[in-house]
Parts: structure tokens; C-alpha cells; sequence
């Protein structure tokens, strides 16, 4: 199918043969489970368990709350060990309520819904509610739940589903070894993921460096017309989905807009995998393929990993650090979170984890800016980071956001290529946490005006009410003393 050409980007040394070759292998259970209730943007999950409780496999532990959210499943059986607050798998190091779950060997199975007999005999909400049902997040990293993007068919004029398989960050192959060992399953979840949607078409993009999952995928979807896979080039950050859009419809997405705007739904391939897991047999996501590599690991692997297993359990798994890493990240070398230690949880989120050395992280002193252009050339959202980030320099956010720093995808292209190792990237996601930050407190003010203003008028409603209550009285008296004075004067 034809291609077209997407601004910028980068090559990276992708060092994707460290796992690419890897098979899944099945990480034994560990002996305690930990699970964050936020494992998803939106709200948190509202806990329905208590310390005791005796919980099987695919018991649901904390349900969803609200339009945005997922609920969170026992990835095994056992006993609920205790809720207490646990160190997060973020940057931050704060704690997070979380449920504690000691395994007890048998991994029985719960009650599950009863499997769609035919999914594409189902209403779009059917397919909907059992995805949102079985705590289905958008598995690419961004964890955004599922059931809300297959509800754009209700709001928007949808063409394509374009599933992600492009994998574009170094080091991680999670996704390409889904799509070599569970192809079929890939393309039924996405059949399934378009029925709900309405789209008559399915793109399925790969880089062209895993010729194994092009060959398979393209196997697997050969016996449906509607379904074209498409080889795109290995051009990172190919993977972002409004860059993967253009490049394979041609169409860019305006900025502060939607896909769903022009046509277009993207999904991850690990998504329709468990799409389809739950729509078939009605399983809820409770573990998760992870790609633990970099060369501080001894055997890196790609491995399936019960949620809320702790990082530190992968690595003994993979045999131990060979060093000291100099950095440990969730997800990818480039848009991945440095993890505070080894004693968090994988999440529904976690995609990658990475024990990286000295040599591969390269870090080099900061030198001022030679105003090379480098960083504009290549960014894929054609902004301009270096004037980005010296308004940011002088807390100057009005102007940062004039130069279109929220339209910025902090892909890390520009901090990459930069000759000065300027941390621009760091610069942006600094800006769009202070703006968020001053957006809350804006709303937080005006909710508190409004609140005022409303009690205020309440009180002199109330203040009026009593205000004629009273004059009411005194006309009420005022009246019964003329008619006592008429009586009395006239008896």
C-alpha cells in the first residue's frame, strides 16, 4: 500500500537483538503481588476487597469509577495480605494505595463472563462494555482505557483502525514477539476492535525491521480483504500514533485534535491481543508481556509477567545484573520513566524494563547552545525546541506555549540529536507539568468563586426569605392590632 512521508525523526541504535530472538517465557508466581488501584489514566479504581478475603483468578479487586477508568483484576488466586500504600512505578517515588495479594499456589480460576459465542453477531456497547469489564488499557505505554476509545464510533465519522506495530523505541521487542507468536490472535482482536468501532478498514503498521511479525501478520490476515498490513520505515518516532497516521494515511491530525478527528483510531497490537482474550473467553487483563533488557542484565528476555510482580523479581528472573546499572527505565530508552529502585510493581503500563550501563546511557555534560538548527530539523512535530526551550529557561509559559509546547509529544528526538546534550525533552515536560499545574490551580480557583458566589447567594436568599418572613409578621400584626383597635372602638 502506498506510503507517505512524515516530518523529522531520528535512528537511534535500536539494539533490539539483545531480546528480538527471545520467545515469551512465563515467569513463575511470585509470592506476593502488589496492585497499584491506578494502573490507568483517569481515576483510580475504588478497592471492593479487605485484608482476609480469600479472592480466585480474574476476581475483579477494585472496580472502576467514573467515565475514564479500568478495573483492576486478582492476576491469580490467594488471600488479600493487606491495602497499604506502595512505593509507585514512577519517576516520583511516591506512594500509591495498593492491594497486596499472597498467591496460594493453586491459580484457580474465578467465575468469568460467559464468552461471546459470535463477537461480530454483538452490538458495538457489548464489545464495549466487556472490554471496559475486563480492565483493557491501551498496551503501548500510555495505559489509556480501552472500552473509551471504542466508544469514538459514537462521536466520530471513523474510516480506520490503525493497529501499532511499529515498536519504535530501541531495546523493546514485547511487541514484536506478540505478533510472531500470536498472530491470529492479534488480527481477531482487531476484526473484533473495528466491529465495535464501525470501520470498514484495517491497517496493521510494522517497521520494516521485524520481517518475522510482517511475514506472520500478513499470513494471519491474508483470508480478509479489509485488512491491509503495511511495512513502514524504521524511523523512530514512527510509533507515535499521529505521526504513524500520516504516515499511512497521509492525513495530519490538526494540533489539539484527535485521530478520531480525521478518520483514524489507533490501537496497539498487545491491545487487540487482549481484545481478543477477553471477548473469546472472557479473561480480564492480568498480566502483560515485558521485553527486561540492557546490558547491566545478564539474559535479557521477553517474559509473561503476572501484574503487580515487583521489578527486582524480573531481573533475579533474567539472572541478575551483570553491573550496577547507571539507569533503570520503564519503557524505552526515549520516552520511558527512570523507576526510583527495583521494589515496584509492574503495571498494566509496563512495556519494558531497562538495567542500563554508563556506555549506553551516555551521559555527557551540558555546553551551551551553538544554535545548530539540529533540534529543528529533525522533530517530528515541526516545532522549534531550542526557542522552546529558552522561554522555558525564564518561566516564561505564556510564551512556550506561543512556540506550541503542548503540541509537543516528548518523543526525545531533539535532546538525542542535540551536539550540546542540552536535555530539551526535560525542558518541555518540565513546561506541560507547569502548565497542567497552573490549569489545576485555575480550576481550582474558579471552582472555589463559584462556590463563594454561590453560598453568598444563598445566604441572601436566605437572608431575604427571612427579611419577608418578617415584614409578612409584622404586616400579619399590624393587621390584627387595627382590627383589635376597630373592635374596641367600635364594640
Amino acid at each position: 500500500m502506498k506510503l507517505f512521508p512524515i516530518r523529522g525523526g531520528i535512528h537511534p541504535d535500536y539494539r533490539k537483538e539483545l531480546t528480538s530472538e527471545k520467545p515469551i517465557v512465563a515467569l513463575p508466581l511470585p509470592r506476593l503481588l502488589y496492585l497499584p488501584v491506578q494502573q490507568h489514566m483517569g481515576a483510580p479504581a475504588n478497592i471492593t476487597v479487605q485484608p482476609g478475603d480469600q479472592v480466585k483468578k480474574g476476581q475483579v479487586l477494585a472496580k472502576g469509577q467514573g467515565a475514564v477508568s479500568a478495573p483492576i483484576h486478582a492476576p491469580t488466586s490467594g488471600r488479600i495480605a493487606e491495602i497499604a500504600n506502595i512505593t509507585a512505578p514512577h519517576p516520583s517515588g511516591l506512594p500509591q494505595n495498593t492491594i497486596i495479594l499472597e498467591p496460594d499456589g493453586k491459580d484457580e480460576w474465578g467465575d468469568l463472563p460467559e464468552p461471546l459465542a459470535d463477537p461480530f453477531a454483538a452490538t458495538p456497547q457489548q464489545i464495549k462494555d466487556r472490554v471496559a469489564g475486563a480492565g483493557i488499557v491501551g498496551m503501548g505505554g500510555a495505559a489509556f482505557p480501552s472500552a473509551v476509545k471504542l466508544g469514538l464510533g459514537g462521536s466520530h465519522k471513523l474510516e480506520i483502525l490503525l493497529l501499532n506495530g511499529a515498536e519504535c523505541e530501541p531495546y523493546l521487542t514485547c511487541d514484536d514477539r506478540v505478533m510472531r507468536e500470536y498472530a491470529d490472535q492479534v488480527v481477531d482482536g482487531a476484526r473484533i476492535m473495528a466491529h465495535a468501532l464501525g470501520t470498514p478498514r484495517i491497517v496493521i503498521a510494522i517497521e520494516r525491521n521485524k520481517p518475522q511479525s510482517l511475514e506472520l501478520i500478513k499470513k494471519a490476515a491474508a483470508a480478509f480483504a479489509n485488512i491491509d498490513v503495511a511495512d513502514v520505515p524504521v524511523q523512530y518516532p514512527m510509533g507515535a500514533e499521529r505521526h504513524l497516521t500520516q504516515a499511512v494515511t497521509g492525513r495530519e491530525t490538526p494540533a489539539r485534535k484527535l485521530t478520531a478527528d480525521i478518520g483514524v483510531v489507533v490501537h496497539n497490537v498487545a491491545t487487540a491481543r487482549a481484545v481478543h482474550q477477553a471477548v473469546r473467553f472472557g479473561r480480564p487483563l492480568i498480566s502483560r508481556i515485558v521485553t527486561v533488557s540492557g546490558n547491566a542484565v545478564r539474559e535479557p528476555k521477553n517474559i509473561e509477567v503476572p501484574l503487580g510482580t515487583k521489578v527486582a523479581e524480573l531481573i533475579d528472573f533474567c539472572g541478575g545484573l551483570a553491573e550496577t546499572p547507571r539507569r533503570i527505565i520503564s519503557g524505552g530508552p526515549m520516552m520511558g520513566q527512570p523507576l526510583p529502585d527495583l521494589d515496584v510493581p509492574v503495571v498494566k503500563g509496563t512495556s519494558g524494563i531497562l538495567a542500563l550501563t554508563a556506555g549506553e546511557v551516555n551521559e555527557r555534560p551540558v555546553q551551551p547552545c551553538i544554535r545548530c538548527g539540529s533540534c529543528v530539523s529533525i522533530c517530528p512535530c515541526g516545532l522549534v525546541p531550542v526557542e522552546m526551550a529558552a522561554v522555558i529557561r525564564h518561566e516564561n509559559m505564556d510564551a512556550a506555549v506561543a512556540w506550541g509546547v503542548m503540541d509537543c509529544v516528548s518523543c526525545g528526538s531533539c535532546s538525542y540529536i542535540c551536539p550540546s546534550h542540552i536535555p530539551l525533552a526535560q525542558y518541555f515536560n518540565y513546561a506541560k507539568g507547569r502548565l497542567n499545574e497552573q490549569d489545576r490551580e485555575r480550576r481550582k480557583r474558579d471552582l472555589v468563586k463559584r462556590l463563594v458566589e454561590e453560598r453568598a447567594a444563598r445566604l441572601e436568599k436566605a437572608a431575604k426569605a427571612k427579611r419577608e418572613a418578617a415584614a409578612a409578621r409584622a404586616a400579619a400584626q399590624a393587621a390584627q392590632a387595627a382590627t383589635a383597635e376597630a373592635n374596641r372602638v367600635n364594640p
